[in-house]
């Protein structure tokens, strides 16, 4: 494969256009500029750090290993899901939901593609673990936060409704059902948007990839169909199985609203 190596001086080029936005963005007043630059700067140190990480990995194939940098993935990933909420559980119910409930579907669904769909020897050969893992785990986190946010946000703003309804006999599934659909279908529509569109608007960045490392468009495009369906998946199993966690914790055993178990940012 005839791959072009890009060289220091070419991403350099490439921050620039960051640096230039940021400019845009103090002139208008927008007030991301900071948020933009760190991100920026977080972009590239993270990702060279992962590139080495990988290197040692490729180099050094152990199951022991793999284990310990999904551990990490996992935990660094049910922290942005809290993070990212406006309104989290308090406690250790804030960082074990999402946890959870992203372990439980994207581990699960990344061991079956890996032993089942593609078959490599051995399973967690890192060339196709990591990355299989790292784009499901990271959609899925996605879906769970903007499930998990919508929930606890949409339950603190119809508190009076809910509990009026608690009030004329109904059952805590039935008092928040309204509210645990919207939620699910608000992290499950992102991922059905980027299938709708893939091909046709985008070029998922998978395939892309491949593309670009001189794989041929076809076996890329094969890749990229089984990435969506694993993402979909997993993006829809873990934002099922965290609202309906998160809408259990909301009540407690006398089907009584408990808003104190969250709390806010603002």
């Amino acid at each position: 494969m005839n791959v072009i190596q890009l060289t220091s001086v070419d991403l350099a080029i490439a921050a620039l256009l960051i640096l230039l936005l940021g400019i845009v963005a103090i002139s208008l007043r927008l007030g991301v500029t900071r948020t933009l630059y760190i991100a920026a700067v977080r972009t590239a140190v993270q990702l060279s750090l992962i590139g080495l990480v990988l290197k040692f990995l490729f180099e050094n194939v152990h199951l022991g290993w793999m284990t310990l940098l999904a551990t990490i993935m996992l935990l660094v990933a049910g922290r942005e899901v809290m993070a990212r909420q406006k309104r989290p559980f308090a406690g250790s119910w804030g960082y074990a939901l999402g946890t959870l409930s992203m372990f439980v579907s994207s581990f699960v669904l990344t061991l079956f593609a890996l032993t089942v769909i593609i078959g490599t020897e051995p399973w967690y050969q890192p060339q196709y673990a990591i990355p299989l893992l790292g784009m499901v785990l990271g959609n899925t986190m996605n879906g769970v936060s903007l499930a998990l946010d919508r929930l606890t946000e949409s339950a603190y703003q119809q508190r009076m409704v809910i509990e009026a309804r608690l009030a004329l006999g109904q059952h805590w599934r039935e008092a928040i059902s309204s509210i645990a659909r919207e939620s699910t279908r608000v992290g499950m529509f992102p991922m059905i948007n980027s299938m709708a569109a893939a091909g046709i608007i985008s070029l998922p960045g998978m395939m892309t990839g491949q593309i670009l490392a001189g794989s041929p468009p076809m076996e890329a495009v094969k890749y990229q169909i089984l990435i969506m369906f694993m993402i979909t998946a997993g993006t829809g199993f873990a934002t099922v199985l965290a609202t309906w966690l998160g809408a259990k914790r909301l009540f407690d055993d006398r089907h009584r609203l408990r808003l104190e178990r969250l709390r806010s940012k603002t």
